[in-house]
């Protein structure tokens, strides 16, 4: 089968990794890709956004089903742009439909979403520019952290929680001013919950699904879980705390009744779901829907399914997910993120990358990178992953983090404590 994945991160990198070691997968194209992607498959130099231009790859390299990485192409309507092209109908997308990655494109469709349906999540409410005063008291009625929320995507940097009352009234205004243009037009203000997050992934073909491997995602950029929300600075898989019980209540609570709600909305979903959790005294609540794999999330997951990737997206088109089978590696992976200085604001591009040639017992998985002249420059603020396994969640990090030590550009930064707070 020949397969275009649309994307250019880590994700897609280990998205290209598994998928590769299909043998019924004959050819695999990126677009755009990046330096790493290029050992998978090949490289199409195109913006997943334009549709136009992915329709004219898929004519050109007769791909048989594409896998789209990110939200913003689904969030534009992707999915929706093949079903109404006659030449390309026929091929499969794996991902929602414009109705359903609304979950992910509009956070006050999802929260309303699981009001609606008696899913457990922060109360809140929602602003817009013309009640902003409204907005500044509901926010000066709460205790601190404050939780802002962009309704539409912004990267992943559209959640800030602050604990500084002026800040957080700052913040609202920019937002709602235009600081991330037209998705924080409407902005969320939700109760904070303390807990520690989880990241739980399942696939579904509208009618089932099957669970993947959860993970925990180190959002902050700084150590400690401090400074700026990013994209994510490592991951780890298994969670511990993540047992039968705690997603037994996932299951029943959360999953069952998201599918049973798109059913009820006539929102034929199939694709990944990703439920953004928290763990608050061992019971679930949703932070976020996303409507794809997460990243890093998606460098520490995809290395602990063992069996056939590609079966389980021929699940999803065929709608027989319920017959497929899933197995999973029992040891842990852990992924540090390694970034460049200044991320997640402004940081330098063009850095060349040393050290590859001696990361061992380690895969790396490519996020901003490209080739220049036979060598790997940095193009991106996340630049490399290195995913790791071990018998113990101590073992994959000593691994990672030995190998960080091995790899330099100017600028390289990263966090020296992802998962110890598990240990």
């Amino acid at each position: 089968m020949k397969i275009l994945i649309l994307g250019s991160g880590g994700r897609e990198h280990a998205i290209a990794w598994k998928l590769a070691q299909s043998s019924r997968v004959s050819s695999l194209y990126i677009a755009p890709g990046n330096a790493g992607t290029s050992s998978c498959g090949t490289n199409i130099d195109i913006n997943p956004e334009n549709f136009d231009a992915v329709k004219e790859a898929v004519l050109s390299t007769g791909t048989e089903m594409v896998v789209v990485g990110p939200e913003a192409p689904l969030v534009g309507g992707i999915h929706d742009f093949f079903l109404d092209d006659e030449r390309l109908k026929r091929i499969p997308v794996i991902g929602p439909q414009k109705s359903g990655a609304m979950l992910e494109g509009s956070k006050v469709f999802a929260k309303a979403f699981m009001k609606k349906y008696g899913i457990p999540t922060a109360d809140y409410r929602m602003f817009d520019i013309n009640n902003t005063g409204v907005a500044c008291s509901f926010l000066e009625s709460l205790r601190p952290p404050y939780v802002l929320k962009a309704d539409g995507l912004a990267a992943g940097k559209g959640v800030i929680i602050l604990n500084s009352i002026d800040e957080a009234l700052g913040e609202l205004d920019a937002m709602l001013t235009g600081k991330f243009g037209e998705a924080s037009k409407k902005v969320i203000i939700e109760q904070f919950m303390q807990g520690i997050e989880v990241s739980v992934f399942i696939v579904t073909d509208g009618k089932n699904y099957r669970l993947l491997p959860e993970a925990k995602d180190y959002k902050r950029a700084g150590e400690g879980d401090t400074g700026p929300n990013t994209g994510g600075m490592g991951s780890v898989s298994p969670v511990p705390f993540a047992n039968k019980n705690f997603m037994y209540k996932v299951e029943k609570r959360i999953i069952k009744p998201t599918l049973e709600g798109l059913k009820k909305e006539g929102i034929k979903y199939k694709g990944i779901i990703f439920f953004g959790l928290i763990n608050v005294s061992d019971e679930p609540y949703v932070i976020e829907y996303n409507v794809r794999l997460g990243d890093p999330e998606a460098q520490a997951i995809l290395p602990r399914i063992k069996s056939d990737f590609l079966d389980l997206l021929e699940g999803i088109v065929n709608e027989d997910l319920i017959r497929r089978k899933i197995s999973i590696d029992e040891r842990f992976v852990s992924t540090i993120v390694l970034a460049s200085e200044g991320y997640p604001g402004k940081y330098e591009k063009g850095m060349p990358v040393y050290g590859l040639d001696l990361v061992s017992d380690c895969i790396v998985f490519h996020s901003g990178t490209k080739e220049q002249d036979g060598k790997v420059i940095t193009n991106g603020g996340r630049v490399l992953a290195l995913s790791a396994y071990g018998n113990t969640l101590y073992d994959a990090l000593q691994t990672a983090y030995r190998n960080a030590a091995l790899i330099s550009w100017k600028g390289i930064y990263y966090r020296t404590e992802i998962g110890f707070d598990l240990l």
